[in-house]
């Protein structure tokens, strides 16, 4: 099972958000993304995460990092 990354005192999902509409990319197209490279997720889960509701993976963050062409700093801020 892989480890889950708390999002207290950093606002991960916001910066996910900020920087995904910052590129112009919509959610829809973002998780069409992240399947391409193999990483399953909803948008539903999308929305989630950039709320703060839920938790995000080492992998799907990762992920979200290459899509967006951003790196784990602009993402952990």
């Amino acid at each position: 099972m892989e480890q889950k990354i708390k999002q207290e005192g950093i606002d991960i999902g916001g910066n996910i958000r900020r920087i995904r509409l910052e590129k112009g990319i919509g959610q829809t197209k973002l998780v069409g993304m992240l399947d391409l490279e193999g990483i399953g997720m909803t948008r539903e889960a999308l929305v989630k995460i950039e709320r703060g509701i839920q938790h995000i993976t080492g992998s799907q963050l990762r992920g979200i990092r290459d899509c967006l062409k951003t790196t784990y700093d602009e993402l952990l801020k």
